[in-house]
């Protein structure tokens, strides 16, 4: 399936040949290099039989490292010069190279971070905070996509974004479709081992719900699919976080139906314009409409119209699978109070509402998905809840009140409901189902000529803490794909043992959930070979 000709690959084989060559004469030359020297001379012994080391090594004696270490990131928090940084940075072109990449770093002693689009909130994928020296495999160049419209499934290779994966399936169908994440710069082997959720989780699930196999580099330098790695491993890469496990080279995903026209629309309103009861009268309906409709609600500062005085603007981006006289039937029926009219709907294809939702130009062309660069690079800290009641429209003032203080905060609510509420929470690791009416994510940014970033951090704290009351206990629930450190973090090589509390993996998982996925790993990295600050640790007693 993944094999080339014979003529191509003699043609690759001389290239790669070259390519290594003046890769390590250029390394060798370096007295600071022997680490990669090293790396380099294991990988291509340990490389597929009869093919070269098909690679690229960075280090930071060599003029492009800052701009590859810096090429995804999106929270510029974890590129400032204070923060650890690899040794080198390996970038794999080959499923082979992996697998030399795990063995050799066991071998050589190597710590490793693994990184396939760089937009964790806390950097754990490629800073290592708590443990030092450490190298980057950066899977960057693994981003092949294979879509088969005959059987409703694609095998698309961890490196890859979103939007590549979103406009391959486009040029082979208008009908058929994937509910991944919303920003299409996002890598989607990241994606998925959180569970991955986009503007059509209500009508299918996450991306980890329509996950059929995948392929794995174990703590051996195996690579395992479905049937090799069993029941319980494959159960924990869906939804149990990245970096755990070992290192997944491809998922294979189960495609599914969308109309060829859906409809997108985008209204806003001001406190000034009554937001505060519309929000509160969002949140009593919006998991019970038709499970076609996806309405996210961003929280913005703006500036008033009125007085030009700073005020929260409250805007309500929608995805409807349909048209748009069935759309306004649905919200005619079941939320009429947002006043939703003929000329707010906007009718296109579902991969053209991809860069509408994402909140894309007018006019964008689809091929940008496959170039796509993410916008939204910034210095910022983000906070995740969960709400099962609908918060109190007084609470909400203290909401708005609080955001006003801070320079530029932002919020957005996800409706779950639909089938997010018929899953199991227990199916894979993402526990948040049946009962939850909306994710929250709270995010602060700013420029990196503020003179004090902690005050920000603080801000979105006390923020934190001020929502206690109203969103999930016991515990209270946070989405792993949306990292927090704040929740605490693993010591160098920790291992784990029983009782647990209000431990960061009961917040993520839940607790029985979290207990299934140290066994796991307890099963199959025993010695904790893949870590970091929350990755999921074995049983101390093992």
């Amino acid at each position: 399936m993944f094999s080339k000709s014979s003529s191509v690959a003699v043609h690759q084989l001389l290239l790669y040949s070259l390519l290594f060559l003046q890769t390590y004469y250029s390394l060798a030359t370096s007295a600071n290099s022997s680490t990669a020297k090293n790396f380099i001379e294991c990988v291509s012994i340990n490389s597929e039989l009869s093919v070269p080391v098909v690679t690229t090594i960075f280090t930071p004696n060599t003029s492009s490292f800052t701009s590859v270490l810096g090429s995804t990131p999106t929270n510029l928090r974890f590129l400032e010069l204070s923060v650890p940084k690899p040794q080198f940075i390996f970038t794999p072109l080959h499923d082979s190279h992996v697998q030399a990449a795990v063995i050799c770093s066991k071998q050589l002693g190597f710590h490793f971070r693994v990184r396939s689009g760089g937009h964790d909130y806390e950097g754990v994928s490629y800073v290592s905070e708590i443990e030092t020296p450490f190298i980057l495999i950066d899977l960057i160049n693994l981003r092949l996509v294979h879509v088969d419209i005959e059987h409703n499934s694609a095998w698309v290779q961890a490196g890859a974004t979103i939007g590549e994966l979103y406009y391959k399936i486009s040029q082979k169908s208008k009908v058929h479709g994937f509910p991944a994440g919303i920003c299409p710069t996002v890598g989607i082997g990241g994606d998925i081992t959180g569970g991955g959720y986009g503007a059509m989780l209500r009508k299918y699930g996450l991306a980890a719900d329509n996950v059929l196999d995948a392929r794995i580099v174990d703590v051996n330098g195996q690579i395992l699919d479905r049937e090799m790695m069993g029941k319980d491993l494959f159960w924990a890469i869906r939804g149990g976080g990245g970096g755990s496990f070992g290192i997944i080279l491809w998922w294979k995903i189960k495609l599914v139906p969308v109309p060829e026209t859906v409809t997108f629309f985008r209204v806003g309103k001001t406190l000034e314009q009554g937001a505060t009861k519309l929000v509160y009268r969002w949140q009593q309906v919006m998991d019970k409409l038709d499970e076609d409709l996806f309405i996210d609600v961003l929280f913005q500062i703006v500036n008033s119209s009125t007085n030009n005085e700073r005020t929260v603007k409250i805007s309500y981006n929608a995805l409807f699978l349909g048209d748009s006289n069935r759309l306004l039937k649905v919200l005619g029926d079941g939320f009429p109070e947002l006043g939703l009219e003929k000329k707010d709907c906007m009718e296109m294809s579902w991969v053209e509402s991809v860069l509408y939702v994402d909140e894309y130009p007018k006019g964008t062309p689809v091929q940008s998905l496959l170039q796509a660069k993410n916008t939204f690079r910034t210095y910022f800290k983000a906070k995740s809840d969960f709400v099962t009641v609908p918060i109190p429209e007084k609470a909400l003032e203290g909401l708005w009140t609080r955001m006003l203080k801070e320079e530029s905060p932002s919020m957005v609510w996800t409706p779950l409901g639909g089938m997010m509420s018929r899953i199991s929470e227990s199916k894979i690791p993402y526990p948040h189902r049946k009962g939850i009416l909306f994710m929250i994510q709270y995010l602060t940014a700013w420029g990196d000529g503020d003179k004090d970033p902690e005050r920000h951090i603080d801000w979105i704290r006390e923020v934190y803490e001020y929502m206690t009351p109203y969103v999930s206990n016991s515990p209270r629930q946070a989405y792993v794909n949306y990292r927090d450190l704040d929740l605490g973090i693993n010591k160098k090589n920790m291992c784990f043992d029983w009782p647990i509390t209000d431990h960061w993996g009961v917040r993520y998982y839940n607790e029985e959930n979290f207990k299934r996925l140290v066994r796991v790993k307890t099963k199959v990295d025993p010695h904790n070979f893949f870590r970091h600050e929350q990755s999921i640790p074995p049983l101390i007693n093992y």
